[in-house]
């Protein structure tokens, strides 16, 4: 795939996205999360940038949403259904849900709404998807122990690019790979030339070292899960909830009864036993003897001290019990020697101070919990001439840490070799893991919306059908400002150039909210709020909202030209517009919407236009245009009372109407029957 070719992917993101490991096949797969690791590129950014790959897929070179008020009424579907996500991730990725001409996109999204309707939501999993969030990259980790090693330029090259955790040396023979040996606890050498090596240290000769950065670098994926423990223990817990509901995850798709044990793509219980052994600094946890050696070198100067304090205090203690005699010709002797101390105590205290040595050393094996074998170099750092205080051999201490320390590093290269092999394989499944979690989030914002709103899935069908237009039964607007329980069902149908007339407060512009957002909704391929719905796919949907009082002559002069650009564009076109005759005086206006209303029959278009003016309008125009109603029952202690489906082929009365026929039946007369008889 060329990335310039995705609407709206310049030079710039293009570049960022070959950052990904695979980033053809994950543009491609739309996913939000995984376009997001780009670098630079957020998860609304990635939301676009997946939208443009779906675009392309679908040659959905399109834009349906023609006009502002039309977008307006996708954002408010778009909000319905993000109130209804938990994760941050299905808020964004429902932005690749967009109204489309595509027959393939619609079907496929329909496809996918099917099967997110069908799950049941359940409080357990969305308590867990709390939790859930997109894996992320942990910063690169410098590891100090361990380098590369190469006598050729392209490999040195390649070496830092694909592995910047170590250093990568340059070597030209077997004494420049020996002296790394010395300088780093590991060396891998990546040229074949050097097999069968023969140097001192941790010295291995690996050309296919690159290729296995598990093996080479475990601390990269050992980091990775370190940094998404939470993600990851989180998105366990969203599979063992569903599973629980009796509705696991499956692969971004909901399980019948038939797959109701289907596997999550990673063994949980292997998961959190890996996790379990790894510490959040990407370090080994839990290991008894890396966490001995570990303490052993980092107490070893402090047990070194004490230890020496216990060899004095015992020293101090067998002064203190014994009388120490010196003859004065020995006294004499003895100063003639220069002798000091560790004279003195040599010759009176002999099996005292051995007494003392024996206990430093039998401290400085207890406190640092050596091996028999460590415990023998332990033995090295106290002894030699006697002394008080009880003096320790600072190169015997330094051959011990050494010791201790390569035992450590061995030990920890060892875990985090084994660790990293286990967790090797269980990558790509925990990708599937989160990814099927979050995933499940936007399945079951589309499952909310669909109960909370009793939407069913709409047929859309073909322009050239024999069903166009558009027909909504039982159809309830989740847009207007009352409990949704309380919204009246609607049932309304249009075919051609229609006028729909009503009393004032009647309806009609809710029934174009709803008309406008059935079928917005069908086009994106998701559920509908209404009992039934069958909608024309159409290429564009204009939606013009009524105007604020009567436009001046420059901006009437720019809206008549939008709408002359509509009747001179493309077929396939719905067109809503609610009191258009507003923008002038109304004589004007009844021939201006006749005018317009007969260019979209013409061209055979789905027209809805709210109009009060709908007697004049008729006259008006030179074909016989459809006029619907919303027809008031009458006025009750005040309040109208109204039948909220347009009623085909009806002229709706007006408000002032029934003002009229209410006094007339009220009060009588001649006056009231005379207005009346007006209408």
């Amino acid at each position: 795939m060329e990335l310039e070719a995705i609407p709206g992917v310049g030079a710039k993101t293009a570049a960022a996205l070959r950052e990904l490991d695979d980033p053809a096949a994950t543009v491609e797969s739309g996913d939000v999360a995984a376009i997001a690791r780009a670098p630079g590129v957020n998860e609304a950014r990635a939301a676009r940038i997946a939208r443009g790959a779906i675009r392309r897929r679908h040659d959905d070179e399109g834009r349906v949403l023609a006009t502002d008020r039309a977008r307006e009424l996708y954002r408010e579907a778009i909000d319905l259904l993000r109130e209804r996500t938990v994760t941050d991730y299905a808020a964004k990725r429902l932005e690749t849900f967009y109204p489309s001409s595509s027959a393939s996109r619609i079907e496929e999204a329909q496809a996918f709404a099917a099967e997110a309707t069908a799950r049941e939501p359940d409080p357990a999993v969305r308590e867990a998807l709390a939790d859930c969030a997109p894996l992320s990259d942990p910063p690169t980790v410098r590891v100090r122990d361990r380098c590369l090693a190469t006598a050729d330029a392209e490999t040195l090259a390649r070496a830092e690019a694909e592995v910047p955790e170590l250093s990568v040396e340059t070597v030209e023979d077997a004494r420049d790979v020996s002296e790394l040996g010395r300088s780093y606890a590991s060396v891998i050498v990546l040229d074949e030339s050097f097999a069968g090596l023969d140097v001192e240290g941790d010295v291995s000769v690996r050309p296919d070292a690159l290729e296995t950065p598990a093996e080479t670098v475990p601390e990269r994926l050992l980091a990775f899960f370190a940094e998404n423990r939470e993600r990851l223990e989180a998105a366990a817990a969203v599979h063992e909830a569903a599973a629980a509901a009796g509705d696991p995850v499956s692969g971004g798709a909901p399980a019948d009864e038939s797959d109701c044990d289907a596997d999550p793509p990673v063994e949980i219980d292997r998961l959190r036993d890996a996790l379990s052994r790894l510490d959040d600094d990407g370090t080994i946890a839990g290991d008894a003897e890396l966490d001995r050696l570990t303490a052993a070198v980092d107490d070893l100067d402090a047990a070194v001290s004490t230890a020496a304090s216990v060899a004095d205090d015992r020293l101090r203690e067998a002064i203190r019990e014994r009388d120490v005699t010196i003859e004065g010709t020995d006294f004499l002797s003895l100063v003639e020697q220069g002798a000091r101390v560790d004279s003195l105590l040599d010759r009176e205290l002999a099996d005292e101070y051995d007494e003392a040595i024996d206990a430093a050393r039998d401290h400085l094996a207890d406190a640092l919990r050596l091996e028999p074998e460590e415990a023998e170099l332990a033995e090295r750092v106290f002894g030699g001439d006697p002394s008080f205080p009880v003096d320790h051999d600072e190169s015997a201490v330094s051959r011990l840490r050494t010791e201790l320390s390569a035992a450590r590093d061995r030990r920890a290269a060892k875990l985090k070799a084994d660790l990293a092999s286990d967790l090797g394989d269980l990558r790509e499944p925990v990708e599937e893991l989160v990814r099927d979690a979050l995933e499940l989030d936007v399945e079951l914002a589309i499952s909310r919306f669909a109960r909370d709103f009793d939407c069913a899935m709409p047929e859309v069908v073909d322009p050239d059908s024999s069903d166009p237009g558009f027909r909504i039964e039982g159809g309830r607007s989740p847009l207007l400002d009352v409990d949704f329980a309380e919204v009246e069902p609607v049932d309304y149908a249009v075919s051609g150039a229609t006028l729909l007339s009503g009393v004032n407060s009647g309806g009609k512009t809710s029934t174009l909210d709803l008309v406008a957002l059935v079928v917005v909704l069908a086009q994106m391929g998701l559920p509908v709020p209404a009992e039934s719905a069958t909608v024309e796919r159409f290429e564009e949907i204009h939606y013009y909202a009524k105007s604020q009082g009567t436009l001046d002559a420059g901006a009437f002069e720019a809206t008549l030209r939008d709408f002359g650009d509509l009747v001179d564009g493309a077929d396939g076109r719905l067109v809503l517009v609610d009191e258009l005759e507003s923008i002038t005086e109304p004589g004007a206006s009844a021939k201006i919407i006749a005018g317009i209303l007969e260019a979209l029959d013409d061209q055979d278009a789905t027209a809805v236009f709210v109009s009060h003016l709908a007697r004049e309008i008729r006259d008006a125009a030179d074909f016989e245009v459809a006029v619907d109603g919303i027809e008031a029952a009458g006025l009750v202690d005040g309040e109208l009372r109204v039948n909220r489906s347009p009623k085909k082929g009806h002229l709706a009365r007006s408000t002032p109407e029934l003002i009229v026929e209410k006094l007339a039946d009220d009060r009588g007369g001649e006056f009231y029957g005379d207005l009346l008889e007006k209408f």
